[in-house]
């Protein structure tokens, strides 16, 4: 789920060699092809030299796709609702044909950013559990899941706060980033990791990695990712917990996708004190049957 510091684990993976960072590609079809907003790299998406290559690639250019199709079709099949039925091995015929057109278009994009970046991994950040479960029956066994985990006090806290969007645009309807209630950052936090877990337990290759103790121990932790990108050379975080972050091309995300340079990996423990006793404890009630699972 969001807030959970995947924006910078996903930054880090993306420094490796052979490894391709695009942001959230989910919300690639309304942020930059609809409004235009920034690429990660400074320019807006229009003007970025990667993109323009990767749309080239993949569908003879950007022009040739009509984003709202794209969306159209999107919520017809990549929706919360839809996940008990993607969640079976043959989801309905009807289902099955919008999910292959779906997953299609992910597929021509993501081996268009690996040809045009010249890597053989490619990470698509969206944090969209019913985005996973789609792209699973496309991909199989090949799908790799990094799924991170933070204390849903801790998460409920950081959906509570005002973030204005950098990369916002007049035409964006978001200004700032999305913010939910206590009830509702709880119901998300459960629904979105219970569907990663089923995803897991049906074979799809899992890291599950948590924020508290990815923040403890940066260097140690992010090793265990590296091996699971199949990458065994230097890491991009040394044990200080310092990690050097270079321009990336990604498509949406939370605003540090913007950051480079040196970047200092600490414990955000703000919830603590920011997250009222009616709020903690409603998020606690809340989440009570799934935070023993991840260790909460």
């Amino acid at each position: 789920m969001g807030r959970s510091g995947s924006t910078l684990i996903e930054r880090l993976l993306g420094e490796l060699p052979g490894v391709c960072s695009l942001g959230e590609v989910v919300h690639m079809w309304r942020r930059a092809l609809i409004d235009g907003e920034a690429c990660g790299c400074g320019v807006p998406f229009a003007e970025c030299g990667f993109w323009g290559a990767v749309g080239g690639a993949a569908f003879g250019g950007w022009d040739r796709l009509d984003p709202w199709e794209v969306l159209a079709l999107k919520a017809s099949v990549d929706r919360t609702r839809f996940v008990p039925a993607l969640l079976n091995g043959r989801p309905p015929a009807r289902l099955a044909e919008r999910l292959a057109r779906y997953t299609g278009l992910y597929d021509r994009l993501y081996a268009a950013a690996a040809r045009v970046s010249g890597c053989r991994v490619v990470v698509d950040s969206s944090k969209h559990a019913s985005l996973a479960a789609c792209l699973r029956h496309r991909y199989g066994s090949r799908l790799h899941l990094v799924h991170v985990v933070r204390d849903p006090r801790a998460v409920a806290h950081a959906w509570g706060k005002r973030v204005p969007r950098p990369d916002a645009t007049r035409t964006s309807p978001e200004q700032d980033m999305a913010r939910y209630s206590p009830v509702r950052a709880a119901i998300q936090w459960t629904m979105q990791n219970e569907v990663l877990a089923r995803l897991s337990a049906a074979g799809v290759p899992t890291l599950r990695v948590r924020y508290e103790d990815f923040a403890a121990d940066p260097a140690g932790e992010f090793r265990g990712l590296a091996d699971f990108a199949g990458h065994d050379g230097a890491l991009p975080v040394d044990t200080e917990g310092t990690a050097r972050l270079s321009p990336a091309h990604t498509v949406s995300g939370n605003p540090m996708r913007f950051r480079s340079g040196a970047v200092c990996v600490r414990p955000d423990g703000a919830w603590r004190s920011g997250l009222g006793p009616v709020g903690r404890t409603t998020v606690a009630a809340l989440t009570c049957a799934g935070r023993g699972r991840f260790g909460y």
